[in-house]
């Protein structure tokens, strides 16, 4: 039972990585790091299993994850939609590398730190989701656009006068998208006269180069009950916000929507001209109990270890909210994960470090310390900004691993 496989290097696998001081490393940090591995250690790496990583371990099928973002690629080019998808989830240039690889149109940040990493991966255009604000953050945004074109979402006039008085300093002009909230109730001008006077003013903007507007669907369930009334309607209050923008004379170019649940159900919303799916590289327990994929359709597990088996019906894993978070399941869910091929253990509570199982309903063998768990996280996206390195599994051989590089840039 390869579950039950320690942690352990061979002799050749300890040995054979060396830095450039001639100090041997774990062979896994060659994946991901400047460190040159030998031929010996190539080898080694050939040969490398999932049960030879220590935990926990961020895994992503490669299968599944180029099957999804393959198929996000073919419905957006099918439906003449651009492809922005945000890079809030995967954090990683690696994989936006591979979406644009795939026609996307350009890339979604929030952050101005992500926009700065996300930059070098030679991405067309740059879409910051996000109100920015302060002087210092203006700056550096500023200074991004000489190097790649820059759109910004923001909601005030205080955002875009700030942002303004920096770009016209800079001799650069910026791109702007006015957020209106279509349901969200989150960021966004409410739709009606008093955004169209935004819309008026921020389109006046010598320096700020209006393209139109953004609004995030993050409240739309396609798949509820009353799934296609929440889509009629959002489709219903897009039109009459695009509608009194035309009454203005004032075009939008582009109208920026799209989430991870309503993907495949982006070509019902008329007037959308782009979408930004973020969890749809991964998907996780939520996007699978929202109807949004199927377990076949997540790529990414969490690879732990069974430290302790205090009691019968219980087992402690080596990850906690410090390696999943404690995001609940949405909209309505119990438990941290589900644990890959043994539904029936369920991931019951967690501290810091520490990840409790319930056995009580698990029949087969038992569960013993130094067993290998996988396990499906709750919220995808906060996961992944826990760890410092993916690895990239075909079956269980480990293929490649990558750097999370915009983990942690929160300003």
């Amino acid at each position: 039972n390869q579950s039950h496989v320690p942690y352990s290097c061979t002799a050749d696998l300890a040995a054979a990585a060396t830095s450039r001081n001639g100090l041997p490393v774990p062979v896994a940090q060659c994946f991901a790091s400047s460190i040159i591995p030998t031929r010996t250690a190539l080898l080694a790496i050939e040969r490398m299993t999932i049960w030879d990583l220590d935990t926990p371990a961020l895994l992503v099928d490669l299968d599944r994850l180029e099957a999804n973002l393959d198929r996000a690629a073919e419905y957006a080019k099918s439906n003449r939609l651009g492809l922005r998808p945000h890079t809030k989830t995967h954090k990683s240039t690696h994989v936006a590398r591979m979406q644009l690889d795939r026609g996307a149109c350009g890339l979604t940040v929030a952050k101005v730190s992500e926009a700065e990493i996300m930059a070098g991966t030679g991405t067309p255009s740059l879409l910051v989701a996000y109100p920015v604000w302060g002087d210092a953050k203006w700056k550096r945004l500023v200074d991004l656009a000489k190097k790649v074109p820059v759109t910004v979402a923001l909601d005030s006039m205080e955002t875009a006068s700030g942002l303004a008085r920096h770009v016209s300093r800079a001799g650069v002009r910026l791109g702007v998208l006015a957020e209106v909230d279509l349901g969200m109730r989150r960021c966004g001008y409410p739709p009606g006269d008093g955004f169209r006077r935004f819309v008026r003013e921020l389109s006046q903007v010598p320096s700020l180069r209006f393209e139109g507007l953004m609004f995030y669907p993050g409240h739309v369930d396609p798949v509820a009950p009353d799934g296609d009334e929440q889509l009629d309607r959002l489709g219903s209050e897009l039109h009459g916000v695009l509608a009194g923008m035309a009454a203005d004379g004032i075009p939008a170019q582009v109208v920026s929507g799209g989430s991870t649940p309503t993907l495949y159900s982006s070509e019902f919303i008329e007037g959308m001209t782009e979408i930004r799916p973020g969890t749809y590289v991964y998907n996780d327990r939520t996007q699978v109990a929202m109807g949004a994929g199927s377990w076949d359709d997540c790529a990414a597990t969490i690879l732990t270890t069974v430290v302790s088996t205090p009691r019968p019906d219980a087992a402690v894993i080596d990850g906690g909210s410090k390696t999943f978070t404690s995001d609940p399941v949405r909209p309505i869910g119990k438990g941290f994960g589900r644990v890959q091929g043994l539904p029936e253990i369920k991931f019951k509570r967690m501290s810091e470090e520490h990840g409790v199982l319930d056995l009580r309903k698990h029949a087969g063998p038992a569960v013993r310390v130094g067993d290998r768990l996988r396990v499906v996280p709750n919220h995808i996206c906060v996961a992944v900004n826990m760890h410092e390195q993916v690895f990239g599994i075909r079956g269980e051989r480990v293929e490649t691993s990558w750097a999370v590089e915009a983990r942690g840039k929160l300003q």
